[in-house]
């Protein structure tokens, strides 16, 4: 250990979170000390499962038992002791909060000043009286409109999605909202009783017949005489229009089926009475230098501090107190624009300013979402804490980098720590100390090959970090290949992206690249996907994302492309995506990939198994046949705690096995299937070996660098990048069919050089076999091996949005233009020196 033993530092003895392997560790205090290492070598489990766990299990035991009920509990980490800890802050890699009222104003809590700039220093309208600050927020009652409850979205029905097919008769179903069966069938009798022709198509009725079917409120009651020849009773019909009973259905319906089914006919509109603002007219009757409080949480935040900046600026208040009607100029609105500006100018300064205050925190990127939390700390004026971080580089431009590197700086000045788990070389050069975990993932890793300056890792012959950090390993520089065909697209426009046109080449590796919010994922994975999959005829993703991320009203968006050329090359779609592979913990890498199936079946045909009837579905811990019926096949209890938070402890029957005792008698060379779950990737692979089902399925998780997961893990364990790589593993061992597109979203995100280095073999192993891989990238090794690079901006937001260079990454990275050409020269300069 090269530490100076008069310097304060915390100390680690006993650590066996996870993976780790009785860990004893000194780490510096008042330093940046990056944690790195292999992906799933243990990085997390130190810095967040024991140092952060147990800075928080102590304050919690500071706080009144009854208090701590309030409070979200992490567990007592597995570690024998740890001196000299400080109070601890995390800042980890999250999604958006799910709530869709979560903004980037309430995160950063700008949103509480702006409210309070509003009620006390705002302009009136004549013979108003002041509100109270909770009068500008949409999320209180004060505040909210009456017609969308605040949430500045109404979902209604149009005729576009009513009426999909317009050349369809009624009879034939040009209606695709009514119901079908009988219900379908009166209604088509008592549209025809009532004089409408429902042979003739749809584009053809009348205009005031059309509306009237859609959307009338009316429901006459019309007699339905019997067919011909048939002794049935004529009966008496209601009309129901298609709005009215899709309504119906929605408000009313027990049926979850029929409610999906009645939620495709509906789309969300910005409110019409609040304008999407979410507020109530009185609210947005005040104004502050010339705008209502909706139209500045709209304003991008450069334009926010540009706004507020005179008033701040001033020395003199004309007041101390507001007038009647407006006090934009009194003490009051000073001190809190100086306040706002103060904080926004942290924002701008983190390559944030192209942000709007309004804009929704579910459609934030983990990295977006990370700075802001950054920025509030560092107004916080703590002092002597210990801010633990989860890749702050993570999703960054190496141009957004650098601004972020030195708020960290300003962090540590004002007499912080700071605990990085880190992959970014560069940012861990900056670092003042380093503690390397592994050297392996899982069980392969989980020691510790090193802690002290960074420049005596080099010495460390096992670290795959020292390998990378020193350049002992250089990534390999592919000779670009030559595209077979280009598909163009004219005319783009969504989100930043105006009228922009791009050609984006066939049978190659293609990175886009560009500073945050330049566009690039609104034209990957919204515009190219969206219009691949209607070339294909795929049905369109259902609005917002399953974690929670996307919004009725984001989804709704129509993409408007002029004109498009070359999308006959496609016979697939793959989006390949960090969403999580599962909601639940029943969701787990086995079932996710299929494999599970194998596995279950090959337990079905054991001796012993048919002998007592045992079908593959026995051995699912889902099935009442095969589970431990005491934790439902959870493996695991809750247990009530007085005074306390509830707790899980394992499942006292089945020890945390999830199967009954029953199920658990059947085995394959000596294990039952509970022991392969709980395998990791390696050692089932090995297990497994004949059984090509599963061999198939295992050896591709190992090459895309997951052999360390077990096969059991639940899916709400794994992070965004190891759910994006399992779902390559699932797509690379299906048998190839025709061109596909693969569309990837930053897949080297939260990735070891070391694994980016798997990863790139795989996603190049995809082109070789004939097709087409486009990915969003900021990572310059990923993006020197593409054969094609598109450059978006020049900037984020309004900045951005249009094409500033393309090229191989040779000539990308000799123009004048483009942020990310300097950084990719000089990264290709360093790969050459290297060679």
């Amino acid at each position: 250990m090269e530490e100076n033993a008069a310097a304060p530092c915390v100390r680690v003895r006993g650590a066996s979170e996870h993976n780790l392997k009785n860990v004893d560790v000194d780490i510096p205090r008042d330093a940046m000390v990056a944690f790195t290492g292999v992906s799933g070598s243990g990085k997390s489990s130190l810095a967040f499962g024991t140092l952060y766990a147990e800075a928080q299990r102590r304050y919690f035991e500071s706080v009144a038992p009854y208090a701590r009920r309030l409070l979200q509990q992490v567990g007592a980490p597995h570690v024998q002791e740890i001196t000299g800890l400080p109070p601890a802050v995390a800042l980890q890699q999250r999604r958006g909060a799910p709530s869709s009222r979560s903004t980037v104003g309430t995160l950063t809590t700008l949103s509480n000043l702006l409210r309070i700039l509003y009620s006390r220093a705002g302009t009136y309208p004549r013979g108003a009286e002041r509100l109270e600050a909770e009068a500008f927020s949409p999320n209180t009652s004060a505040g909210a409109c009456p017609e969308c409850h605040g949430l500045g979205v109404v979902h209604d029905v149009t005729e576009q999605l009513l009426v999909p097919d317009p050349s369809l008769s009624i009879r034939d179903g040009a209606i695709a909202a009514w119901p079908g069966a009988w219900q379908g069938a009166n209604l088509r009798s008592v549209v025809n009783a009532l004089g409408i022709d429902i042979d003739r198509p749809w584009r053809r009725l009348k205009k005031k017949d059309r509306e009237w079917l859609l959307y009338t409120d009316e429901q006459p009651s019309v007699l339905i005489e019997p067919e011909p020849g048939r002794i049935d009773y004529g009966y008496h019909g209601k009309f129901w229009s298609a709005r009215k009973h899709v309504m119906h259905v929605l408000a009313d319906s027990k049926s979850q089926r029929m409610r999906d089914r009645a939620m495709r006919f509906v789309q969300g509109v910005p409110c019409p009475a609040c304008g999407g603002s979410g507020l109530r007219p009185e609210a947005l009757a005040v104004t502050f230098a010339g705008h209502s409080v909706a139209e500045v949480n709209a304003m991008p935040l450069t334009e926010v501090a540009s706004l507020l900046r005179p008033v701040a600026q001033l020395r003199e208040a004309s007041a101390t107190t507001s007038t009647a009607r407006s006090g934009e100029t009194t003490e009051v609105a000073v001190r809190i624009c100086a306040d706002v500006v103060a904080r926004v100018e942290v924002l701008l300064g983190l390559g944030l300013g192209y942000l709007s205050l309004g804009r929704r925190s579910t459609t934030l990127s983990p990295g977006e979402a990370q700075r802001l939390r950054i920025a509030t700390q560092l107004r916080s004026g703590l002092f002597g804490v210990v801010y633990v971080l989860d890749e702050p580089s993570a999703g960054l431009h190496p141009a957004d980098a650098e601004p972020l590197l030195d708020v960290l700086d300003r962090l540590k000045a004002s007499g912080n720590s700071l605990f990085v788990v880190e992959h970014d070389m560069d940012v861990v050069r900056r670092a003042d100390w380093v503690v390397d975990i592994g050297p392996g993932a899982g069980e392969g890793g989980g020691q510790v090959l090193y802690s002290g300056p960074v420049a005596g890792l080099e010495k460390v012959a096992e670290s795959a970090t020292g390998d990378y950090l020193f350049g002992r390993v250089r990534p390999p520089v592919r000779r670009p290949r030559t595209p077979q065909g280009w598909l163009h697209l004219r005319g783009v426009s969504r989100h930043n992206l105006r009228n922009v046109s791009v050609d984006v080449p066939l049978g190659v590796l293609t990175a886009v690249t560009g500073v945050s919010g330049s566009g690039k994922s609104t034209l990957v994975t919204q515009v190219l996907a969206e219009v691949v999959r209607e070339h294909l005829g795929l049905a369109p993703e259902e609005p917002g994302d399953p974690d929670g991320q996307g919004e009725h009203d984001e989804a709704a968006l129509e993409v408007d492309v002029q004109d498009t050329e070359g999308l006959e090359a496609f016979d697939r779609l793959v989006r390949v995506d960090q969403r999580p592979i599962g909601r639940t913990p029943r969701s787990n890498l086995a079932t996710y990939t299929g494999m599970f199936d194998a596995v279950r079946k090959l337990y079905a045909g054991t001796d012993e198994a048919r002998a007592r009837g045992y079908s593959p579905g026995r051995f699912s811990f889902n099935v009442p046949e095969g589970r431990c019926e005491t934790c439902q096949g959870e493996g695991f209890v809750s247990v009530e705690l007085l005074f306390l938070p509830g707790t899980y402890a394992p499942c006292p029957t089945c020890h945390g096995a999830r199967y009954n005792a029953e199920t658990l008698e059947v085995t394959y060379r000596d294990r039952h299937i509970a022991e392969v779950l709980a395998m990791s990737v390696d050692e089932a692979a090995q297990f497994l070996t004949d059984v090509p089902a599963a061999s198939r399925s295992l050896e591709t998780l190992r090459e895309v660098g997951l052999g360390y997961l077990r096969l059991g893990q639940p899916a709400t364990e794994l992070s965004g990048g190891e759910a994006q790589r399992i779902k390559l593993a699932t797509e690379l061992q299906r048998a190839r069919r025709g061109h596909a597109l693969y569309l990837l979203d930053e897949p080297t995100a939260g990735l070891h050089p070391a694994d980016i280095a798997l990863l790139l073999r795989q996603l190049h192993r995809l082109v070789d076999a004939d097709n087409t891989v486009v990915l969003v990238e900021h990572d310059l090794d990923t993006i020197a091996t593409a054969d094609w690079v598109i450059d978006l901006g020049p900037g984020g937001g309004d900045a951005g949005g249009r094409v500033v260079a393309t090229g191989t990454p040779a000539k990308l990275a000799t123009s004048r233009r483009s942020a990310t050409a300097p950084y990719l020269a000089t990264r290709l300069t360093r790969l050459d020196q290297h060679g």
